[in-house]
């Protein structure tokens, strides 16, 4: 599928899907792409795609301040302790998703992100080894799924998370920078190409990987 660009007022052309609004550029200019290793960020990652679920990136862009809010900076050790009480508060709350699946999803993944992060050492690392390293010339580039997709959606499953389909994962993929799937015409395309070269992946418990579900 080939991804269409347009011209911005700046001259330069762009993915088309960011076109839409100035907080859709925006984040397709600084965010979408490029690579992240930070546990607290991945995780709010994980969820905004969780929440997306059957609805626009550019809904949840709109409420992802009050979402911050609501669940503190999506800080793991805080969400994990959220009890029914704080659910049905958040269900109150007009600012954010108020989808009673998906706030007990973030909860729930809260607990399992904790579990990821005293088994492996970081939940970045554990992320970043289903990073598609070759991508097969029979596999096309860009598809709302991949093999790297299906499998890290399976054994998050396995381990109790919720929410997470192979094509919420594969939107995270392309938003935390696991791929670069902006346009090849794209403005932004070289500045995520550079900043996945110069990124340094957490790979220090490549070894304690090998003897996890895959």
């Amino acid at each position: 599928m080939i991804v269409s660009t347009f011209k911005a007022e700046d001259g330069m052309r762009r993915c088309k899907w960011c076109e839409a609004s100035p907080a859709l550029r925006h984040y397709h200019d600084f965010e979408w792409g490029f690579p992240v290793k930070n546990d607290q960020y991945l995780f709010e990652k994980l969820c905004l795609e969780s929440f997306q679920s059957g609805l626009s990136w550019r809904t949840i862009l709109d409420k992802r301040d009050n979402l911050r809010v609501a669940f503190h900076n999506f800080d793991l050790n805080r969400i994990s302790q959220f009890r029914s009480s704080d659910v049905e508060q958040l269900l109150k709350n007009k600012g954010i998703i108020r989808h009673r699946g998906k706030i007990e999803a973030v909860i729930n993944n809260a607990k399992r992100a904790e579990e990821i992060i005293r088994n492996f050492g970081s939940l970045a690392a554990f992320l970043w080894f289903y990073e598609p390293r070759l991508i097969s010339k029979y596999e096309p580039k860009r598809v709302s799924t991949s093999t790297k997709s299906v499998a890290l959606s399976r054994n998050l499953k396995n381990m109790g998370w919720k929410f997470i389909g192979p094509t919420t994962i594969y939107s995270f993929m392309q938003s935390m920078g696991m791929i670069n799937d902006h346009a090849a015409e794209c403005v932004i395309n070289k500045k995520v190409e550079c900043a996945r070269k110069n990124f340094r992946r957490p790979l220090y418990i490549r070894a304690a990987l090998k003897n996890s579900p895959r």
